[in-house]
């Protein structure tokens, strides 16, 4: 366990590199203290005075014990930090290397005492990579600004030192940038100056020098009324004299680089980039850009690749990590990285010109016409890259970033390498070859689970195996139970590049603040994937800035957009961002998914009334502000919606039942009814109605739980589940009856009548659709009288009175006619079908079959159109049309498997088998067929 304590910045504590919360600011204060004076007794009175100067608490020794043994209890059980009482104070015993001041304080002291100028210059830099800001950045007391001013003239002076010892180096041109803005910041330090002057000679530059010199003793005289110093003087006079002891040092020639890291093992996969790569070689684009996610094996891939073809690159190899996406969220200026370059190169200090354009325009003449090849791994945009690119088409250049890099594609002519996620193949390969082959095919079903919950993420299967390997013992299995308990915290290891949330953190740290915010909502949104409409409802943006802002993510890597235009994160990366969901506001996190279920509950209602235009609509209320509600044109539309979205909604429904929206769980259940019965969703069906029933507890009206016992029914009815489907519609008929509803109580009746027609009861069958349509008739109510007029003449049509049954029919199917409902008028067009081939009347019963079909299709409504067509190859057989028969049976069967139907896609299954031995005798079996429901709303 590693930890470290700053106050160089803000004043923190992290563990294994992990911020941890200190608390507010005076506790943060008090561990400011004790860090500053660490291994050093400190009173309470010295605390009181430092923390609250003449400002004291009341009780304030008590509020120091409280505070301290607060942090106490933060640094409980590391070795690193230790508080303990002692001589009426506390001494936080540390180790100096873990404190950053401390650490800081050693470096410049050793520094000071090195004899060798490059060592000491190394020391220097590593101490002030150790500021991240000013110290104690978040708190303001009068002894810490005391102590801040010493640190900050500390500081300086070392600084300074470091620019003394990289001017001896010759390293004049690297730190000319720096030298120019503390000139500017500190215009009266006359040590600044005499080094911003002997860089800006070294670099050729002597005309600025002498002119910086005479600014400055003009603003001395001005200011100070005085004269530059004698040092000064001195090297003012040098430069005019062309000292030769002011010459630059002079380094080794121009060398061969050879940077490019390790081989990366083991690799496998990949084939298809790989080939792309090899093509470069070939081909007139010397210039590839490789993008994914964090984690997702692009270094691997570009390492992999240059060390197979590095002989091919005789001029040398280049390899620089821009940091483009780091712990500390600072990508290489690329000054840096062109510096780095031009000394792996061999250039001497005193050739490199200040400018960063200048260096580029060097580095490039340089490397013109050589056979080199450039590794620019962790690009964190175009911009960052532009500079390093040499000139010459006889380089090659591989450039690897979780952005997409648009700049570099468009207008460079760079080649795109998008790369996803492993195979399962390649999953398993990497597994084999990291845990051995008889590990793996011992255990087969815990490796499929093991890839399963990978994903194919290189670094998430590389953690795993590396969970494996470092526990040989332990069975396969067990590790595949950690992964089900702990789920993504499994992947976070404890050194950060080996950590995928922590990776992913990198790249979401990247992003503006709407690219953070819908990255996060997005982890939490309902389903797999989603459509822009629903997104800009999201995060409450319009749709025009919402896909700019998807755009964005797109190219982070982050999400990806499939040719439907929907997106879609890896299930790591959803799981990572619904983990960073909850820490924002509950309001916030509520807000944005009550808009996105308003967006996916209203625009399912429109579907549902484009579908069945007569049955009453529920009331909604209006879509929360910066809901935008997908636009719907006509059935083909909606139900191309409805398939779509399906997975979404049911998930909604979920989150619904989560948030205790109950009248929103209610609300979905009923805007899918047409939805479900077309398709035939059975099973959906039944779960989003037991949903909706357990919500309608909660309702204040008795209507809903009235009609959720009803649709239950129906649901159970469609699975074949009498018993429990006559027991919730008894349920809701009773209801229905102590409500005095006659609209409910009609459709219960409906729908009791066809539960026990098909239990084989026609009789009551018929006696609950009478009733039903007498309710109807009172009611006024022409669509559901024709609906249910239909069935009663179906069920007559059952016990065989073929005369009263057609005559019922036709009346229907002209009410139907008349008031447009085409569903009704499809059903009925079955019915007469049915009554016409149980009379002899086959051509008649052909053409009703088909009239009804075509109108099922126009629909959408598979369920009935399977049912149709199991009906309309009785009549062809009839007629010894056994090969029609033959065909249309194959569709039914088809139909019928495709919804999960068994027992009927078995009974079309015999028929085809016995039209297969005897097809010119095979018997007419006459279809006990499920009635097309004439009313969705029923």
């Amino acid at each position: 366990m590693t930890v470290q304590m700053r106050v160089l910045g803000e004043v923190e504590v992290r563990v294994n590199a992990q911020r941890v919360d200190v608390g507010h600011a005076r506790q943060r204060c008090v561990l400011a203290v004790l860090l500053v004076e660490a291994n050093t007794v400190v009173t309470v009175d010295q605390l009181l005075d430092r923390v609250w100067a003449d400002r004291p608490p009341r009780r304030s020794r008590e509020v120091v014990s409280n505070y301290v043994s607060r942090l106490r209890r933060l640094l409980e059980g590391n070795s690193a930090g230790t508080i303990e009482r002692r001589g009426g104070g506390y001494v936080l015993h540390a180790d100096p290397e873990s404190v950053d001041l401390h650490l800081y304080r050693r470096l410049v002291a050793q520094a000071h005492n090195e004899n060798d100028d490059s060592h000491a210059l190394q020391l220097l830099e590593q101490a002030e990579a150790l500021w991240r800001g000013e110290a104690f950045a978040d708190l303001e007391t009068p002894w810490i600004a005391e102590v801040r001013g010493h640190l900050t003239m500390e500081r300086f002076a070392a600084v300074t030192d470091r620019a003394d010892l990289a001017l001896r180096l010759g390293r004049h041109a690297v730190i000319l940038p720096d030298l120019a803005a503390r000139t500017a910041a500190h215009p009266l330090d006359e040590r600044v100056a005499g080094q911003y002057m002997l860089a800006l000679h070294r670099a050729g530059r002597t005309a600025d020098a002498l002119a910086h010199y005479r600014r400055l003793r003009e603003q001395l005289l001005e200011e100070l009324g005085t004269d530059p110093s004698a040092a000064l003087r001195n090297l003012h006079q040098q430069i005019l004299s062309a000292d030769s002891e002011l010459a630059p040092v002079v380094v080794a020639p121009l060398t061969v680089p050879r940077q490019l890291p390790a081989v990366p093992v083991p690799f496998v996969g990949r084939q298809q980039h790989v080939g792309q790569l090899d093509a470069l070689l070939h081909g007139p684009v010397m210039m590839v850009a490789i993008a994914g996610a964090g984690g997702i094996g692009k270094t691997w891939l570009a390492l992999h690749w240059a060390h197979r073809h590095a002989g091919e690159f005789p001029d040398g190899q280049l390899f620089v990590d821009l940091r483009g996406f780091s712990p500390d969220g600072q990508p290489m200026n690329p000054a840096v990285a062109v510096r780095g370059f031009l000394d792996a190169l061999g250039v001497e200090p005193g050739r490199i010109p200040t400018d960063l354009h200048a260096q580029a325009a060097l580095f490039r003449s340089l490397v013109a016409g050589k056979q080199m090849l450039l590794i620019l791994d962790n690009a964190r945009d175009s911009a960052q890259v532009l500079p390093l690119l040499p000139g010459s088409e006889s380089c090659t250049v591989v450039v690897t970033s979780r952005t997409q890099l648009p700049g570099l594609i468009t207008g460079r002519g760079a080649h795109h390498v998008a790369l996803d996620v492993l195979s399962s193949n390649e999953t398993h390969a990497l597994l084999t070859d990291r845990l051995g082959k008889a590990r793996i095919t011992a255990e087969p079903t815990a490796v499929g689970e093991l890839i399963g919950f990978c994903g194919g993420f290189p670094l998430a299967v590389s953690i795993v195996a590396g969970h494996a390997a470092t526990r040989p013992h332990l069975p396969l299995a067990s590790i595949a139970a950690e992964l089900r308990d702990l789920g993504l915290g499994a992947l976070n290891g404890t050194e950060p590049t080996a950590s995928l949330p922590t990776v992913l953190s990198w790249s979401r740290n990247a992003l503006d603040p709407h690219q953070a915010q819908l990255f996060a909502l997005l982890g939490i949104a309902p389903g797999a994937d989603i459509s822009l409409l629903a997104a800009a409802s999201l995060i409450g943006l319009p749709p025009t800035e919402t896909r700019t802002v998807l755009r964005g993510l797109e190219q982070a890597s982050l999400i990806t957009q499939d040719a439907r235009g929907r997106y879609c994160m890896h299930d790591l990366i959803r799981a990572y961002a619904a983990s960073i969901a909850h820490d924002q506001p509950d309001d916030t996190r509520l807000a944005a998914l009550r808009r996105v279920l308003d967006f996916y509950t209203c625009t399912a209602q429109t579907a549902d009334q484009i579908l069945f235009p007569h049955q009453v609509p529920i009331h909604l209320d209006p879509a929360a502000p910066g809901t935008h509600l997908q636009p719907l044109s006509g059935t083909p539309a909606a139900m191309a919606w409805l398939d779509t979205e399906l997975p979404n909604l049911l998930a909604t429904q979920h989150i619904a039942i989560a948030c205790n929206w109950h009248r929103t769980v209610w609300q979905l259940a009923w805007t899918l009814m047409t939805f479900h019965n077309r398709r035939g969703h059975l099973h959906d069906r039944l779960a989003v109605w037991q949903a909706a029933l357990a919500a309608a507890d909660h309702l204040p009206e008795k209507a809903a739980r009235t009609d959720a016992h009803r649709n239950l029914g129906r649901a159970y009815v469609g699975l074949g589940r009498y018993e429990e489907a006559t027991g919730h519609l008894n349920h809701a008929l009773i209801l229905a009856e102590q409500q005095q509803d006659a609209v409910l109580q009609a459709h219960t009746h409906h729908l009791l009548a066809r539960t026990h027609e098909l239990q084989g009861d026609d009789q009551t069958a018929l006696d609950h659709a009478t009733r039903a349509l007498s309710f109807y008739r009172s009611l006024h109510e022409p669509v559901w009288e024709a609906g249910t007029l239909n069935a009663v003449g179906w069920y007559t049509a059952r016990i065989g009175d073929y005369t009263t049954a057609r005559a019922h029919c036709e009346a229907a199917l002209a009410m139907q006619r008349h008031h447009h409902n085409t569903e009704g008028a499809a059903a009925t067009l079955d019915s007469l079908g049915w009554i016409d081939h149980r009379t002899g009347d086959h051509h008649r019963a052909i053409d009703h079959y088909t009239q009804a079909l075509i109108l099922f299709r126009d629909l959408g409504n598979t369920f009935q159109a399977a049912n149709t067509l199991d009906n309309l190859a009785h009549p062809h057989l009839a007629l010894g049309n056994t090969e029609q028969a033959r065909l249309t049976w194959q569709e039914a069967f088809e139909l019928y498997r495709q919804q999960g139907r068994d027992q009927d896609a078995e009974r079309v299954q015999r028929h085809l088998a016995e039209l297969s031995r005897s097809p010119q005798t095979a018997p007419f079996r006459g279809v006990r067929r499920s009635a097309p429901h004439p009313d969705t709303s029923l």
